[in-house]
């Protein structure tokens, strides 16, 4: 990446960074107080009408990655009246989809009292919160499609401290609520959420206007420049069967639990979920903000330089995922212990499933920038495979071994897909070179992640601390297993990898300036 992309991308994950760490710690401390002030069948509730929602967002069809690949461009070279032309058209295709969306939600809700009929909730409690997220999702499509060029255009940060600042201002009103008013507390929460929405929309509009001032959309524009911008449609209908596989993973698996448990198991899973989502907020938001800096790289053509970033990128991504994996797993049933009690525990092989789940989805990431910058989507047969396999044996190993049977599943067509299938895609339609060089090199990564994870093992074991017992010994034995996992790591991915060693160079670079 150029000075100018790596500049840009070091902003962006600085100001996600500071946000991700925020967020994170008020996460935790919110669901404690959601629980002990309502119930955990309602944060279960949450949790599955948020899934709901997320199959019907399947309607988006992928139209905002095409849009932003087709801004790589017009973006490079300042053409601003096609920047314009184009975000036209995500308008014009997203409030159909508001549209859309809108209609299957109010068939869908004629079904509630069926598919919540093992819940002890009040039935409005399931009305009151889908509608609520209905709205903030709608809004999206209708009013807050423009901030697809911010992130194209590497100033994500701008968006992250008004929205994000928002978010807390929220949350702290929502907990106020829910702690001073507990018999409305719900009522606040669903209040509360509905009208920052609003403010969210409004706030996000105006940094638009800033930002881009030239921007003028005409939505009345939009069906003829459509027939101009045909490779928007042509993406749309690759990508549309691969967001149907992220659909699969990210919203299935809380109701395929619900289907073999209750709603308070899978508030248990939520608890968890919520560690790792905030690790992974953590994680991507050192990441995230490559995306747009990859895409003008590979706008370059310059495969050297290609090669070389694409390995930079793998090996740290590797490296730090492994360094927050190793301790996730040793360390969050202590956590779930300190923080909500052991009653609130999970089984080590749930445990293990999900990190496994956690990992992949770490270190997927690098693959999946590079295939999004070369726009190849049109392997649409891989993320309907991914999602069938992922349906099915969910179902099937979810019957015979519950939780951890529907994460088994979910692990077995990640494994044929995202790091079989996808890598060798890669190579071969994007980089056009053999896949070998990424197999060689993914083992040895693999091999060296074993041996970082048995030796870390065995430190664990011998630490003379109880990080279950007490918030002392938890916080001395994450800080031993993560600096000492991360360093161990660290030198040996130095030592046999190339990547590391180009990571070192670019940060040389950036100190000297």
């Amino acid at each position: 990446m150029t000075t100018s992309r790596t500049q840009k991308t070091l902003k962006n994950a600085n100001i996600s960074l500071v946000f991700s760490i925020a967020t994170i710690f008020i996460g935790f401390f919110s669901r404690k107080i959601f629980i002990d002030n309502l119930s955990a069948e309602v944060l279960g509730l949450n949790t599955v009408a948020s899934n709901l929602l997320g199959f019907l967002n399947l309607a988006e069809l992928g139209i905002g990655t095409a849009i932003s690949y087709s801004l790589y461009k017009p973006l490079f070279d300042d053409d601003r009246q096609k920047m314009i032309d184009i975000i036209t058209v995500q308008g014009y295709l997203y409030r159909r989809i508001a549209y859309l969306i809108l209609l299957v939600s109010g068939v869908m809700m004629c079904f509630f009292p069926l598919i919540f009929k093992k819940s002890e909730l009040p039935l409005w409690y399931t009305y009151a919160t889908f509608v609520v997220l209905l709205c903030s999702s709608v809004f999206s499509y209708i009013w807050n499609y423009k901030q697809i060029l911010l992130n194209a255009d590497q100033k994500n940060y701008k968006l992250v401290i008004n929205q994000q600042s928002l978010y807390f201002l929220k949350i702290i009103l929502q907990l106020t609520g829910i702690s001073l008013l507990p018999h409305i507390g719900y009522q606040c929460w669903i209040v509360l959420e509905f009208l920052f929405a609003i403010i969210r929309t409004v706030g996000l509009n105006r940094i638009i206007r800033k930002e881009y001032p030239w921007l003028n959309v005409e939505l009345s524009r939009g069906k003829s420049l459509l027939k101009s911008h045909k490779e928007i449609i042509t993406k749309t209908k690759q990508l549309f069967a691969h967001k149907v596989g992220t659909i699969a993973l990210s919203q299935a698996s809380p109701m395929v639990m619900y289907a073999y448990t209750s709603l308070t198991v899978v508030a248990y899973y939520g608890n968890y979920m919520t560690i790792i989502t905030g690790l992974s907020l953590l994680f991507n938001s050192l990441f995230s903000s490559m995306g747009a800096g990859i895409g003008n790289l590979v706008a370059e053509g310059n495969k050297q330089r290609i090669n070389k970033v694409f390995w930079e990128l793998f090996t740290s991504r590797f490296w730090i995922a492994l360094s927050i994996s190793i301790p996730l797993y040793f360390l969050s049933s202590s956590f779930v212990t300190l923080w909500l009690g052991k009653e609130y525990l999970l089984e080590d092989t749930t445990i293990l499933m999900m990190v496994v789940i956690f990992f992949i989805g770490a270190t997927r990431g690098i693959v999946e920038s590079f295939i999004a910058a070369y726009g190849l989507y049109h392997d649409t047969w891989a993320p309907l495979a991914e999602t069938a396999l992922n349906i099915i044996l969910s179902i099937t190993f979810g019957y015979f071994f519950g939780i951890s049977g529907v994460l088994l599943g979910i692990t077995l067509s990640l494994v044929l897909i995202i790091l079989i299938w996808k890598p060798y895609f890669l190579y071969i339609q994007g980089f056009k070179c053999s896949v070998w060089e990424y197999v060689v090199g993914y083992i040895k990564h693999l091999a060296i992640a074993a041996v970082v994870l048995l030796v870390s093992k065995h430190l664990y074991y011998y630490l003379p601390f109880y990080p279950s017992e007490s918030i002392s010994d938890f916080l001395i034995v994450s800080i031993i297993i993560t600096l000492a996992t991360s360093l161990f790591a660290g030198i040996l991915y130095y030592i046999f990898t190339p990547g590391l060693k180009y990571f070192q160079i670019r940060l040389i670079m950036i100190l000297k300036r």
